[in-house]
């Protein structure tokens, strides 16, 4: 998944006391600050959410960047009105040093540029974007990982200083509405089977726990075999494993990896013994802290929250262990999820063997042959990815007894390769004039409309399109389906509201979003891509609430957990819980590395190594990550 970065910017807390160094010519008001300052405080209050800016170092050059040159000339009207830029370098968050920076002015304060030579220096930067040198390293600071802080000055008074983080993204996409093949098909990668509808005819997905018993390394297929026979997988293949193994945290961390990835393996070879097509297989182990932390929770042993994992593990031996023996055998488990692939009696023919047999089988009506061969054909085409036209070769008479084959060749045209959808589209709706009740056709055909609407691909009466959706509902197509195409439609409308400014409609449509997605059930891709479109719109405490509860578990998506922690490791108030902890050593577990690089700079990939002023991140952070 291509990565993206937002810049958003952090209000610091101001301190009484100030690094000792040249300040120039900046006024730090004290008592008198909200009266000087006022119309700095009234214009960041009423400042849109959509603006942003940040300091983008060039060489050695600096330049204060933004989105909107209007606000620009708002910031600086008069000549004491300016920018200075602190340079802070990460050596001074050292874990060797006992304490933190705690000052105003974090590091090296460069010298101010006030309004006339911010006006004279702006120029336009891509597409929507201006910026203007403010400043030049000093030599000193070169070979420093740095980040850069802004002072915004109003008539040389230091009214707001403001920290930049950046928050790791992906492009978002519209949730998932799936197009009626056999049953209502999703894209598999990106969607799991509800209990609201029958599920892909050639996917399944099953997640479940195995549990380990203490000092216990192999699994036999014996051991297996009920699990797998409840599976009823005669008629389909095991395509992919994934395993994520958990150990009880008492004992050495080497050894409990190396016990975890045994069990895993024994896992897996016992699972090939079924098939001979080979399984590719993922496994994944640690320590299974989240669930240890929680059930101490509310035990007489809730203390051994606060102390390291290291401290913890010392106590876990003896009469401890043994009297925590009950929560420990729970926390030893494989959380295994498997893809499932159906079986294809036609693996061995080509496409256009494929076809003629079809056509044939067609012909002599046996249609549900004649089903299993078109679905054969359609997976053929997804692994070459051949060209859709060549499904035009199919002969399926324009008859309704034949509607499932003319509609599933439409469709799979357009999921094969979406710029198709227009074809698709006309398609249907000549299929439509045969069956104008087909609640199928009518849902596909509203969902490809969906993405012409999105992509401008023909005009969209959007008016007489949200009438199609609602009346799909007469046509025997579930509420929550047509829930989560409304949702959609206001996804693609506030981009549309966005790109020409208009930020009120732009707003109601966030709101209608905000208020609807919660009506129908959610793929972990969907509660990515949601999270991340409410994150862009500046809605971050809705997208915090939206993942909350996702990031509790420990076979939470590793994705959204660290999204999750990128959004929230800004807000003290969440950081200092003992929850919050849990979450964090979850996200250590599943990727130390990944969850270090939080703390980087934010030209390192980092959200801030700033985040270290924060005592608990700090010692989370020099506990795994300082080796």
């Amino acid at each position: 998944m291509k990565k993206h970065f937002l810049n958003l910017t952090l209000l610091s807390l101001f301190c009484t006391t100030v690094f000792s160094q040249n300040t120039y010519d900046i006024v730090f008001p004290q008592a008198d600050r909200d009266q000087k300052c006022q119309y700095y405080n009234q214009l960041f209050n009423q400042k849109p959410k959509e603006v942003g800016f940040s300091v983008q170092q060039e060489k050695n050059n600096l330049y204060f960047q933004i989105n909107d040159k209007k606000f620009f000339l708002q910031l600086f009207k008069k000549v004491g009105d300016g920018i200075a830029i602190d340079v802070v370098p990460k050596s001074l968050y050292d874990c060797t040093e006992a304490t933190t920076v705690d000052t105003q002015i974090k590091g090296m304060l460069l010298k101010p540029v006030y309004m006339q030579k911010l006006k004279q220096r702006l120029k336009p930067f891509g597409k929507g974007t201006f910026r203007v040198l403010v400043g030049t390293l000093p030599e000193a600071l070169v070979s420093e990982e740095l980040e850069f802080n802004i002072l915004f000055l109003n008539n040389k008074n230091l009214c707001r200083y403001q920290r930049v983080y950046k928050i790791e993204r992906y492009p978002w996409d519209l949730l998932d509405m799936g197009m009626y093949l056999d049953s209502l098909t999703y894209q598999t990668k990106r969607i799991k089977p509800t209990n609201e509808e029958k599920f892909v005819v050639k996917y399944k997905s099953f997640k479940f726990e195995i549990p380990f018993e203490k000092n216990k390394a192999t699994y036999s297929k014996e051991d297996i075999k009920p699990m797998y026979d409840s599976l009823r997988l005669t008629e389909f293949n095991i395509k992919t494993i994934n395993i994520r193994a958990y150990s009880s945290v008492e004992g050495s961390l080497e050894r409990n990896i190396e016990l975890q990835e045994q069990r895993a393996k024994s896992i897996a070879d016992a699972l090939q013994t079924f098939q001979e097509p080979t399984i590719t297989t993922e496994v994944n182990s640690s320590e299974n802290w989240v669930d240890f932390l929680n059930d101490i929770s509310n035990s007489k042993h809730a203390n051994l929250k606060t102390l390291s994992k290291v401290a913890i593990k010392s106590k876990l031996v003896g009469n401890l262990a043994q009297e925590l023996e009950p929560y420990l055998k729970n926390h030893r488990k494989a959380v295994i999820t498997l893809e499932l692939e159906k079986k294809d009696l036609y693996k061995d023919k080509s496409t256009e063997e494929l076809i003629s047999l079809f056509n044939k089988v067609l012909a002599a009506n046996d249609v549900e042959i004649a089903n299993d061969i078109q679905n054969s054909i359609f997976e053929k085409l997804k692994e070459s990815q051949s060209s859709p036209d060549i499904l035009n070769k199919m002969n399926v008479p324009q008859q309704k007894k034949y509607v499932r084959f003319i509609n599933k060749n439409s469709v799979n045209k357009f999921l094969l390769n979406q710029s198709y959808v227009l074809i698709a589209y006309n398609e249907l709706l000549k299929l439509e004039k045969l069956v104008p009740k087909d609640k199928e056709v009518k849902y596909n055909l509203a969902a490809l409309k969906m993405v012409m609407f999105r992509y401008n691909a023909q005009p969209v009466d959007e008016e007489k399109f949200k009438k199609e959706i609602y009346q799909l509902k007469g046509y025997g197509i579930k509420q929550i389906l047509i829930d989560r195409m409304m949702v959609n439609f206001h996804i693609i409308k506030s981009e549309q509201f966005m790109q020409k400014r208009d930020y009120t409609n732009k707003d109601k449509s966030v709101a209608y979003i905000e208020k609807n997605y919660k009506k129908f059930p959610l793929s972990n891709y969907d509660y990515l891509s949601l999270a991340q479109f409410l994150t862009y719109y500046s809605n971050h405490d809705e997208a915090v609430d939206l993942l909350d509860k996702k990031v509790r578990s420990v076979t939470v998506d590793e994705d959204l957990l660290f999204y999750y922690l990128n959004l929230t490791l800004v807000k003290p108030e969440l950081t200092a819980s003992s929850n919050y902890r849990t979450i964090m050593l979850n996200a250590i577990n599943m990727n130390q590395k990944r969850f270090c690089k939080i703390f980087n700079s934010i030209n390192d990939g980092g959200v801030t190594f700033q985040l270290l002023e924060d005592e608990y991140l700090r010692k989370t952070y020099c506990e795994n990550c300082n080796e």
